[in-house]
């Protein structure tokens, strides 16, 4: 074993320093600051007065995380004095069993020396010399063992020295873990708090940008609207000759359509070999989506409709399969989108005689409410103004003004802020067109949101009626729902 000097403690401990200062890294040459105040709670320093832009802001909240991040490596400083703390101990270890070691040395050579004493008288000549040359040699080895149990003893002591420091340092470096432990978090708490700021304050710029988007496009608007009427009031004669050309040829086109009409309801009549003057009922409107289907006594001999009964049909384009229209029992019928591409039936029957009128050809679908819905589906939420007129069955007197929202998952009714009906997609919801005649049928359709709750809904136009039904229908079929009337089956 290597000899210890008396200085090994004080080099073993400018080592250990050493050691413990270039391990170390701090991120800057100061601590980040803090106040403590009355009752030992860390406080932040009031901020620099400057205003900071936000990017830098986040530039420096990272820089601080950063900075934190590099301080927490104290905890290997602490692992390491741990290490050396083990490591002294176990070269106390190693020098008590020399110890025993030794002791048990000191016996044998006394044992030793005493037997050659004992054989020192029991001979003589040379033996006898012999005998003393091995005496001499045991006491000069007792006297090597003396000194080596003294540079022993020094060791051990040394070593319990270094065992010590390496004990107060592990502790200094556990402390000094627990204040960086404190100060981290302290950051932390800070870092979060400035992360949640910096948060509110991009949802208010976002918010900010938002409505003031909102009022550049209002004012567009504005000024689109202003530039089209001051058009229009240096070039009035233009503009009113085209109104009016428009206007006639609607007129003509609804004309020709009336006319197309009556002559397809004249050649089925020709067709079934019907004659004019049998035919008590007739139908009347253009079979199209967005108007209504009346039954009208076409002769003095028709019963009175108010006395007889009357189901409509829908059936497929080779008046192979009929479909009962559930509902549909009055003498007006407005088809639904449900129902473009069928041919619609109605069968009268009075005291036991049974009238059938079927219409001409299937029904057509409206101009532009395909495009129409398909802008729609692009969005997440299409909102249409509605009046409630029936409620759970019951008439609804109040006419105030409602919303149906008809989402990708769910409809909602509501009336201000207060929801009336919010429901999701699922088989017990139905829609279609309202079936119980009138004279706003082409407008209204019917909505049973869950068992035990429905609604007849009123809205501007049949165009968006038909829309909303469309919609609302597309919709859930992505949800794999299939949203049709009471008593509907599959598309045929």
């Amino acid at each position: 074993m290597t000899r210890v000097t008396r200085d090994f403690g004080d080099t073993m401990q400018k080592d250990a320093v050493l050691a413990v200062s270039a391990d170390v890294a701090f991120a800057s040459s100061r601590f980040p600051n803090y106040k403590i105040g009355a009752t030992n709670q860390i406080l932040d320093a009031k901020d620099d007065p400057k205003v900071l832009s936000m990017k830098e802001v986040v530039a420096r909240e990272t820089a601080l995380l950063l900075e934190q991040q590099k301080r927490l490596s104290v905890r290997d400083l602490a692992s390491k004095f741990e290490k050396g703390l083990a490591a002294a101990a176990k070269l106390s270890e190693e020098a008590r069993l020399r110890e025993a070691v030794s002791l048990e040395k000191h016996v044998l050579l006394k044992k030793l020396r005493d037997a050659l004493e004992s054989l020192k008288g029991r001979v003589a000549g040379r033996n006898k010399d012999d005998v003393e040359e091995a005496i001499a040699m045991v006491e000069a080895l007792a006297v090597q063992l003396s000194l080596r149990e003294g540079e022993l003893i020094q060791e051990k002591a040394e070593v319990k020295k270094l065992a010590n420091f390496l004990k107060q340092a592990s502790e200094d470096a556990k402390k000094l873990v627990d204040e960086e432990r404190a100060y981290a978090r302290a950051e932390i708490e800070s870092a979060r708090a400035t992360v949640q700021r910096v948060e509110e304050a991009l949802q208010e710029h976002e918010r900010m940008s938002r409505a003031l988007g909102k009022q550049d496009l209002e004012e567009l608007m504005k000024e689109v609207q202003e530039a089209r009427r001051i058009k229009m009031l240096h070039q009035p004669s233009k503009v009113m000759d085209m109104e009016h050309e428009l206007r006639a040829l609607r007129m003509q086109l609804a004309e020709k359509s009336k006319c197309s009409l009556q002559l397809q309801k004249e050649l089925a009549r020709s067709r079934r070999g019907e004659q004019s003057i049998f035919q008590l009922f007739e139908l009347d409107g253009a079979e199209a989506l967005g108007s209504c289907l009346r039954i009208n006594p076409c002769s003095d001999n028709a019963p009175e409709l108010s006395e007889c009964s009357i189901q409509w049909y829908r059936l497929s384009s080779e008046d192979v399969k009929k479909a009962l229209i559930s509902g549909a029992t009055k003498p007006v019928y407005a088809p639904e989108p449900f129902d473009v591409g069928r041919v619609l039936q109605a069968e009268i029957i009075s005291d036991g005689q049974q009238f059938t009128l079927t219409t001409t050809c299937a029904i057509d679908p409206a101009a532009g409410l395909g495009s129409y819905v398909e802008a729609l589906v692009r969005k997440h939420d299409v909102e249409f103004n509605v009046v409630v007129t029936q409620m759970n069955g019951l008439d609804h007197t109040s006419e105030s003004i409602h919303v149906l929202h008809v989402g990708k998952m769910r409809m909602k009714l509501r009336k201000g802020k207060l929801t009336i009906a919010k429901e999701y997609y699922s088989t017990s919801m139905q829609l279609c067109g309202v079936r119980g005649g009138g004279n706003a049928a082409a407008q209204a359709l019917f909505w049973q949101a869950k068992k035990g709750l429905s609604f007849v809904l009123a809205f501007e136009s049949a165009r968006e009626r038909n829309a909303a039904i469309m919609l609302a229908r597309r919709f859930a079929f992505d949800c794999n729902i299939m949203l049709a009337g009471p008593d509907d089956r599959a598309p045929l």
